[in-house]
C-alpha cells in the first residue's frame, strides 16, 4: 500500500503537518513522544518493588537519577578520586574516572538555579534530545528528503532508548554533537569541528572512532578527487582534526594518570567493569578480546554449546557489513553516513565487552534511522513506529521497573 493510499484523516493530517515549520513540526514530535516515555516511566515506578534496584514507592524522579547517572552525580559534587578505589581482592574497583566530565558538569551549573544537580540533568537531557532531533533531520534530508527525515525523527524520538531523553545520561548530549559532527562534514564545514571534536570526546567515550571516520572519508575523496575537487586546504583540515580527535581520545588516560599517579588508572577502571562477566580484561586489555569472550559467556548463560558464540559474531559482522555496502536504503544515506557506522562498529569490536548496555552503546547509529524510514507505505512507518514503542515499554520495564539483576543494567 502506498502512502496515497493512507486513510483520509492521516492524509491530511500529514499535509497540515508539512505545512508547519520544520523546528515546530519536530517540537510536537518530541513532546508527544516525551508524554509517551513519561507514562512508560510512570507505571515502571508504579511496578517497581522491594525487588528492584529502585525499591517499593518509586517515583519517575527515581528514576530518572538511577543506575549511572548517581556516577555524574558523585562527579559534579565530589569530582574524581585521586587514588584508585581497591576491591577485597586488591582490584582496582568500579569508580567516576570511566565517566567524562562535560555532561555531569553542564547539568550542576544548569541545576544551580533550579535548585538540584538532577533538575540540570534532565534538562541538559530533554534539551540536548530536542536539538539532536533538529540536528538529525538537518543530516538526512539532503540525502532522502525533508518527508522521511521526520519520520526518521519520529523513530528516533519514540525508539527503544527514548528514554535517555530524559534521564541523567550523557547520551543525549553526546548525539547531538556527533550529529552536529557528522553534518559538518557532510556540509564540509571544517572549522565547527574543532570545536565539536573535544566536547563529543568529553561527553562520551568514543572520538576514536570518529578519527577512522575522518580517515576513511578523506581516502574517499582522495579516491574522487578527478569528479569532485580536494583542495589541500580540506586535506590540511582532515589531517588536523584527525590528529585532535586522537589526541582527545586518548587525552583522559593521561588525565586519568595524572591524577591518580597511575599510568594504567583509565584502562583498569574500564576493566574493574567487565570483571564480574568472565576472564575478559583479566590479563590487561587486549583489542577485539572482549567480544569472542562474551559470545561465550553469553551462549553458555543461554544454554547453548560456546563454540557457537564466536561463529554467530562472524556472521554479525559479515551482516553488518553487507547491509552497510550493500542495502540500497542504507547506501541513499550517502557514504559519509555509511563510513561512519563503519567506523563505529570497529571501534565498538575493539574495544567494548557486549554486556547488558550493548543497546545503548549502539545509539551513535541513529543516522541509521533514515534508512528506516525510506519506504513510503504508511501501514509500514506505522509498523515500525509500534515495535518502536513495544520495545521502550519493554527495556523501561526492565531497566527500571524490575532492575534486579545483572542483565537488567543500562
Amino acid at each position: 500500500m502506498s502512502a496515497a493510499s493512507a486513510p483520509s484523516w492521516l492524509s491530511s493530517a500529514a499535509q497540515r503537518v508539512r505545512r508547519l515549520p520544520a523546528p515546530l513540526t519536530i517540537a510536537l514530535i518530541y513532546l508527544a513522544a516525551r508524554a509517551i516515555t513519561t507514562a512508560f516511566l510512570a507505571v515502571a515506578a508504579a511496578q517497581s518493588t522491594a525487588l528492584s534496584r529502585f525499591g517499593a514507592g518509586a517515583t519517575i524522579g527515581d528514576l530518572s537519577l538511577g543506575w549511572d547517572a548517581q556516577w555524574y552525580w558523585l562527579i559534579a559534587v565530589a569530582g574524581y578520586p585521586s587514588e584508585l578505589p581497591l576491591t577485597d581482592a586488591g582490584e582496582v574497583a568500579e569508580n567516576a574516572w570511566a565517566f567524562m566530565p562535560l555532561y555531569p558538569m553542564l547539568a550542576r551549573v544548569i541545576g544551580l538555579p533550579l535548585g538540584s544537580w538532577g533538575a540540570g540533568a534532565v534538562v541538559v537531557s530533554f534539551v540536548a534530545g530536542y536539538l539532536g532531533c533538529l540536528a538529525l533531520h538537518r543530516l538526512l534530508s539532503p540525502r532522502i528528503g525533508g518527508g522521511a527525515a521526520l519520520v526518521a525523527v519520529v523513530f528516533f524520538a519514540n525508539g527503544p532508548l527514548a528514554a535517555l531523553f530524559q534521564v541523567g545520561y550523557a547520551e543525549s548530549l553526546a548525539m547531538l554533537f556527533l550529529l552536529l559532527a557528522l553534518d559538518a562534514v557532510l556540509r564540509r564545514r571544517y572549522f565547527w569541528l574543532y570545536l565539536l571534536v573535544p566536547v563529543l570526546g568529553f561527553t562520551r567515550p568514543g572520538v576514536l572512532a570518529f578519527a577512522l571516520f575522518l580517515g576513511l572519508v578523506l581516502v574517499w575523496r582522495w579516491t574522487r578527487r578527478r569528479i569532485d575537487p580536494l583542495p589541500g586546504t580540506e586535506i590540511a583540515h582532515f589531517f588536523a582534526l584527525g590528529a585532535l580527535a586522537t589526541v582527545v581520545g586518548f587525552s583522559w588516560q593521561i588525565v586519568a594518570a595524572v591524577v591518580t599517579g597511575d599510568p594504567g588508572a583509565y584502562l583498569a577502571t574500564e576493566l574493574a567493569w567487565r570483571r564480574n562477566w568472565g576472564s575478559s580484561g583479566a590479563a590487561g586489555f587486549i583489542p577485539f578480546e572482549g567480544w569472542v569472550d562474551a559470545s561465550a559467556f553469553w551462549f553458555t548463560f543461554w544454554g547453548l554449546p560456546a563454540f557457537l558464540g564466536p561463529v554467530v559474531l562472524v556472521l554479525l559482522v559479515a551482516g553488518a557489513a553487507a547491509l552497510l555496502l550493500f542495502d540500497r536504503r542504507v547506501r541513499a544515506l550517502g557514504v559519509e553516513v555509511r563510513l561512519w557506522s563503519a567506523s563505529y562498529l570497529l571501534y565498538l569490536l575493539a574495544v567494548f565487552f557486549p554486556q547488558s548496555s550493548t543497546l545503548r552503546l549502539l545509539f551513535p547509529l541513529t543516522p541509521l534511522w533514515g534508512a528506516v524510514a525510506i519506504p513510503r507505505s504508511w501501514w509500514y512507518r506505522a509498523g515500525v513506529l509500534v515495535l518502536c514503542l513495544g520495545a521502550q515499554a519493554a527495556w523501561i520495564y526492565n531497566i527500571y521497573a524490575m532492575g534486579d539483576t545483572f542483565w537488567r543494567v543500562p
